[in-house]
């Protein structure tokens, strides 16, 4: 196989052709840019910016999150969907034509899009459970009345002289720990209890779905994401609307958005916001690979890559509005600070506090209703990216096995991804779903988009990555994001892994604190993806021709050949004080000599191992990439 160096940029460089069957294309460019919107904003945007932004300054967070969004999260959004519409392969055959010895990435995140799946659509299920909850007259989560409550269960809307203590549980509170997670019925990681059928039957409709939008590739879930993607935006804009209209909602915004800028001083804020930012744009997942791997050729992946990058940020902004309006409402409903009542966060902010709310409005079914219709369809457009991430990167690795197989494979992969998800089903299944949440693709994530970006910047080169971008776009990146993709983008995702692994907050959900031992298997669940690389790293320098094999047996062998010794030293041997110890001496001198030349033939063996595992493959050349521009865009 012809080679070529990994640093320094070819002549002309072409996409490369490394399928015999015709890659499947976008129908259209919406269909791609909407799938790539529906993957970034997902269930995180909705309930996790908005708790971040306000835990963390409120409106003086807005300014770290800008700044870690055009140093970190942008331009490495933007490398990725350049390199998968370049290359025009999955997260794990790239590395073959990126530098080799990190293919393990690819292995990597497909084990990380498992672990998501496994938790993520258990999620989705619950949203499910509500919706079809929703259809009611009065909404099961609105009194106390109901056979899950206990006598905590405190309803104070529409009452007076009602007392809220702390031990005091909101109908809604009530209805998702004891009627839809009926997690009283287990005693923690240690007993998980049974299945819930109502939750599997929710999750097997779920992935159903998945199923038939994915089966047939990008031409079915380009179509799927027309609704999944744009309806949420409908539903938001009804809910903000819906929320600005209640009373006290202006407590919230302010409350929201009201600077606290000695909070800038603080070193976890900084971090909250690059890890908000990367997380929510999603680089490192190999979903921006898979997706932009079915674009043409020359489409402007930078214009895509600005365009999507500001719809998701502002979504995140919106989202809070949305949230805050109605936590003033109820703030305003319980006579207390709106800090109090925005203490939730995570899935117990959708599931808890906002529906509490949704219970009290005027038509507080219709409401409901296209509130966890909107999480549905929220997740299921992440759902989409993060397994046709994976689909893509296992049939382009193993095209001879799977080629004209797509609809098998992905029914084993939805069915490997629903055994997997049987244990967040169970009683104490939200306590599984934390643990994964928290471990699966926490740390792994970011320490595998560092890898990456070092790979791609150091060891591709920034050169050979920019006349890729040339030979799409007819122009080069221009300093600034060179600065970022090579030194700025890789300090800030050290920065935040070391500050993870660092502090480590107790885990814990309601009031249930997680044991010793499930932090460790919580560390064992983020190394097993981890581990991928430096595995692949060893068997790619053991396995490769000319290795350790054959340096060992020669090591073992000096008469091999190409071992003769470098001859003798005539200068020494002039000064030898005993004639009669020449033939000793001499013989020392040709073995110590020997020596040194094998070792030196070891280092440069090993060198030249190591040199063969970073250098990517040579691609092919193709003509449409020949005679564009070079005008360099910042």
């Amino acid at each position: 196989m012809a080679e070529q160096p990994c640093l320094g940029p070819p002549s002309s460089p072409t996409p490369p052709n490394p399928h015999t069957h015709p890659r499947d294309k976008w129908s259209k460019k919406m269909d791609f840019l909407l799938s790539v919107i529906g993957f970034a904003v997902d269930l995180g945007n909705v309930w996790r910016f908005p708790y971040i932004c306000y835990q963390n300054g409120g409106g003086a967070f807005l300014i770290p999150y800008t700044l870690m969004a055009v140093f970190g999260g942008v331009p490495l959004f933007y490398m990725e969907l350049a390199l998968g519409q370049f290359h025009r392969t999955g997260a794990i055959p790239i590395w073959k034509r990126i530098c080799p010895i990190f293919k393990g990435i690819g292995f990597a995140i497909c084990i990380i899009g498992l672990y998501v799946s496994f938790y993520y659509n258990t999620i989705i299920a619950w949203a499910l459970y509500y919706f079809y909850s929703s259809f009611s007259g009065t909404l099961p989560w609105a009194s106390c009345d109901n056979p899950w409550n206990t006598p905590d269960c405190t309803n104070y809307f529409g009452k007076s002289n009602v007392t809220w203590t702390n031990f005091s549980r909101s109908p809604a509170e009530e209805f998702y720990t004891r009627k839809v997670l009926e997690i009283q019925k287990s005693g923690g990681l240690y007993d998980i209890g049974g299945i819930r059928w109502q939750l599997l039957l929710c999750l097997f409709l779920i992935f159903t779905i998945v199923y038939f939008s994915l089966w047939k590739g990008v031409k079915t879930s380009g179509k799927v994401v027309w609704v999944t993607a744009t309806l949420p935006y409908v539903v938001l804009l009804i809910l903000l609307i819906r929320g600005a209209t209640l009373p006290g909602a202006w407590r919230g915004v302010v409350f929201y958005l009201r600077p606290d800028w000695g909070k800038l001083l603080s070193t976890a804020v900084w971090v909250d916001a690059a890890a908000q930012i990367f997380f929510s744009l999603g680089p490192g997942f190999g979903v921006l690979l898979a997706l932009a791997s079915y674009n043409h050729f020359h489409n402007n992946c930078y214009r895509d890559a600005l365009v999507t990058s500001a719809v998701n940020c502002l979504t995140s902004f919106l989202s809070g509005f949305v949230i805050f309006t109605v936590l003033g409402y109820m703030a305003e409903m319980r006579d207390v600070e709106v800090e109090d009542v925005a203490r939730d966060k995570g899935p117990s902010l959708l599931f808890i506090t906002y529906p509490e709310a949704i219970a009290n409005m005027v038509g507080s079914t219709f409401f409901a209703i296209i509130f966890f219709l909107m999480m549905i369809t929220l997740g299921l457009d992440s759902t989409f990216g993060g397994l046709e991430a994976v689909i893509t990167a296992v049939m382009d690795e193993y095209p001879q096995v799977l080629a004209g197989r797509r609809e098998l494979f992905v029914l084993g992969l939805i069915t490997v991804c629903f055994l997997g998800s049987l244990s967040t089903l169970t009683y104490g299944g939200a306590y599984v779903v934390k643990l994964l949440e928290e471990f699966g693709a926490g740390c792994s994530i970011l320490a595998v988009v560092l890898l990456e970006t070092i790979a791609v910047s150091w060891f591709y080169g920034i050169q050979r990555f920019s006349h890729d971008v040339k030979a799409m776009l007819g122009f080069t990146p221009g300093f600034f994001w060179k600065l970022c993709w090579v030194a700025i983008s890789p300090a800030l995702l050290a920065f935040i892994v070391i500050s993870s692994l660092l502090e480590q907050p107790p885990l814990t959900l309601f009031d249930y604190r997680y044991p010793e031992w499930s932090i460790s298997v919580g560390f064992l669940i983020g190394a097993s993806s981890f581990i991928c690389i430096p595995l692949y790293m060893v068997y790619k320098l053991v396995w490769t021709p000319g290795s350790l094999k054959q340096v060992r047996s020669r090591r073992d062998n000096p008469t091999a050949p190409g071992w003769a010794g470098l001859g003798r030293d005539p200068t020494r041997v002039r000064r030898l004080a005993h004639p009669q110890h020449l033939g000793v001496a001499m013989k020392s001198h040709r073995e110590s000599l020997g020596r040194a030349r094998r070792e030196i033939r070891c280092a440069l063996s090993l060198a030249q191992r190591l040199a063969v595992c970073i250098r990517p493959e040579k691609i092919s050349r193709a003509p449409q990439a020949e005679g564009v521009g070079m005008a360099p865009v910042l």
